[in-house]
């Protein structure tokens, strides 16, 4: 398509300047550019070539440059404007972006609408509803202000965000100027919502490229499309092959003439925003169910990835009569798809040691993809798990990814068994350093007991300088890798003993890069009691288990002389920390550590854990073992973490019978099976809020 040329109020090339005309036709490229982005990006529909394009986008930034006074906030130009920032700014969301209720089966489905029906008693009628995909990305909430890109966040958790407008803006399907047709009023205030999120292609050549460039791949598109709307610096966000698409609002002023959630995302789209094509109306409850079925069946072949289907009650007025519990609206509900599986087949089994020692079977497989992701390694966790599910080298099982993100082993295909496969038995000695391995009473996990054996060692001092412990800037499993096996450490005490000199003989290490080490070093040296415990990678002791001795001994010394009796004294300490807590402090070699560190200089702040007030003991959460599997829509992990340990009480990390409570969100894994059959009391994600409203 040939480029339109210069009107006839401005010529290129004239001595004088025609401020009017060289306005007019900024104004136009804008114009003309945005509309360009609609047809490519929205609609999927271009007619002008990239290079036609190209073109355009030049000529405005070369006019924008020379005439800097017609810059606007919503010309294509000022997508990738914002310099980058500190941190993230927090945002308050008018309305908040509630967590959705899942359903598994369509019994659960059918459950749903009944209870609408009975809620809604003789308003009900016909209800209808609309059925839409279920993106697996980001969401996000967009808020235009008198029809211009004012501000946009993340949904946080349901009720504060992230400021990310500088990064939204880098999205060309996010128009920066509403496109508001002549018969619409333009709105004061819209507060468009949608989802961020990668197509699978773009992904596959995104982790190309950070793999040739020496980059960690992400895990799936959810993650790298979350990983990249959460960059300080936007520019980082434009190199990122992000797309949208919307499904609802918040705040509408003045609300236009609609009625219904259907025309709700026709009035998003008249005014531009990129809705998905997918999305049906359907007449009953049984029509949502053929919808969702129909979608799983084409979900591999979709762009991008789903994991369900949202049913959304249709007219308004009834969504506002069901009303809303805490955490979630009672007229939508998210119909998960089923956990993918594949079939492969197991090479090998390998044994992997961990920071505690316990040394782990992992099968090592033919790759194979598994809901988007290539999987070729799966943890089988112990023997005794290999034998229950009688699984042997060179068995084809069948994979999938727990909760759509870990891959597991499910079960062997005996079937396909030729005679050739192999039991696997565990060693008596640890596979890198051959000490004896030991297992203790009562556990199902063997551990090789040598603290410097070299993978434990690796670890132990990643986790020591991890965020949560000492948080030591830019010290990751690479370095620590680098300086184990140049012999520069051999605990974490040797860390401060580091110089730069020495850093410089490594590979990849130039004059900033170590000095910058040196100074993370030096600057972690003031830490808390938590954190310093933390670190130490006491068996059991946790981040929340670090601040609740750190709350009750304020100090080093006093923690080490309290024996197993006196710790199980505290509410929320059982017999197996206290006497691993104990038992670290008996060893020579820990106190050794201990003094070493505070020789170079370790001084301990107080703990926040310990100037909170102390939790009542009639706390329903007070002294309780939390454990969460499962993505949780409403919060982190790490924010349901501060919770329970700001009432008294411990998140740990493993299942068992000391756990009081197992809380599930989306996708929940195998500990949910498990707690059941150990009778472990077991709480959706909205009743574990309850707990604390």
């Amino acid at each position: 398509m040939r480029i339109t040329p210069y009107p006839e109020y401005i010529k290129p090339n004239m001595e004088t300047i025609n401020h009017t005309g060289i306005k007019k036709r900024i104004e136009w490229l804008r114009r003309e550019i945005e509309r360009h982005n609609y047809l490519y990006y929205v609609l999927d529909a271009p007619v002008i070539s990239d290079e036609a394009y190209d073109a355009l986008m030049h000529e405005l930034m070369d006019l924008e440059t020379r005439f800097p006074q017609y810059i606007t906030p919503d010309s294509p130009t000022q997508r990738v404007g914002a310099r980058p920032s500190e941190r993230f700014a927090q945002v308050t969301h008018s309305i908040p972006m509630l967590s959705l209720d899942d359903a598994f089966s369509p019994a659960e489905v059918r459950e749903f609408a009944n209870r609408i029906k009975k809620a809604a008693g003789i308003l009900a009628g016909d209800i209808t509803f609309t059925a839409e995909p279920k993106m697996d990305g980001l969401a996000v909430e967009i808020i235009y202000e008198n029809g211009m890109l004012a501000q946009a966040s993340t949904r946080g958790d349901g009720y504060t965000g992230e400021d990310v407008t500088a990064n939204i803006k880098t999205i060309k399907a996010v128009p920066l100027r509403l496109n508001i047709p002549g018969k619409l009023i333009i709105p004061k205030r819209l507060e468009a919502r949608g989802e961020v999120f990668m197509h699978k292609k773009a992904f596959l050549a995104y982790n190309a490229e950070r793999v040739r460039n020496n980059e960690p791949a992400f895990a799936n598109p959810r993650n790298a499309a979350a990983g990249s709307l959460r960059q300080l610096d936007p520019r980082i966000t434009a190199q990122r092959p992000l797309d949208i698409f919307f499904y609802g609002t918040g705040l509408i002023q003045p609300f236009p003439e609609v009625h219904t959630q259907w025309e709700i995302l026709q009035y998003l789209k008249s005014m531009g925003l990129k809705i998905n094509p997918l999305t049906q109306r359907v007449k009953t409850i049984e029509e949502a169910i053929e919808y969702h079925n129909a979608l799983a069946q084409k979900r591999k072949d979709l762009p991008y990835e789903i994991d369900g289907v949202v049913i959304k009650v249709d007219a308004l007025r009834l969504q506002e009569l069901l009303g809303a519990k805490a955490r979630s609206p009672r007229w939508a509900i998210a119909y998960k798809f089923a956990a993918e599986m594949a079939v492969t087949r197991i090479k090998d089994i390998q044994l992997s040691v961990g920071r505690t020692g316990a040394v782990t079977p992992v099968a090592v497989m033919e790759p194979v993809r598994v809901g988007g992701v290539l999987v070729n390694r799966a943890t089988l966790h112990n023997e005794e798990e290999i034998a229950r599910k009688d699984i042997r080298i060179g068995d084809w099982v069948y994979v999938r990814r727990a909760g759509d993100v870990i891959p597991e082993v499910v079960e062997p295909i005996r079937e396909r068994r030729t005679g050739e496969e192999r039991i696997f038995s565990m060693p008596e000695t640890c596979p890198i350093c051959h000490t004896r391995l030991i297992k203790r009473p009562g556990e199902a996990v063997w551990r090789c007991p040598k603290p410097d054996c070299q993978p434990r060692l690796i670890r132990s001092i990643t986790h020591f300088a991890s965020k949560g412990a000492m948080d030591i800037d830019g010290l990751g499993p690479r370095i620590v890798t680098q300086l184990v096996e140049a012999g520069l450490i051999r605990d974490m005490a040797d860390l401060y003993e580091i110089k730069k000199e020495d850093l410089l003989s490594l590979e990849g290490f130039a004059e900033k890069s170590a000095q910058n080490l040196v100074n993370a070093l030096k600057n972690s040296k003031k830490t808390t009691f938590a954190r310093l415990l933390y670190g130490l990678g006491i068996r059991h002791v946790g981040e929340g288990m670090a601040q609740l001795l750190a709350a009750n001994f304020h100090e080093i010394d006093a923690l080490r002389q309290a024996d197993a009796a006196v710790l199980m004294r505290i509410k929320g300490i059982g017999q197996e920390v206290a006497e691993a807590v104990s038992n670290w402090f008996k060893e020579p070699d820990n106190l050794l550590l201990i003094k070493r560190l505070m020789d170079h200089g370790i001084t301990l702040e107080s703990s926040p854990a310990a100037d909170r007030p102390t939790a009542s003991s009639a706390d329903p959460v007070h002294g309780k073992r939390f454990l969460f599997t499962g993505s949780l829509t409403g919060m982190t992990r790490e924010e349901a973490k501060r919770m329970v340990e700001a009432r008294g009480g411990l998140v740990v990390n493993q299942i068992s019978r000391q756990v009081d409570y197992l809380v599930t969100g989306e996708k929940p894994g195998s500990k949910l099976e498990k707690a059941k059959a150990m009778g472990i009391a077991v709480m959706k994600e909205n009743e574990f809020l309850k707990l604390f409203q």
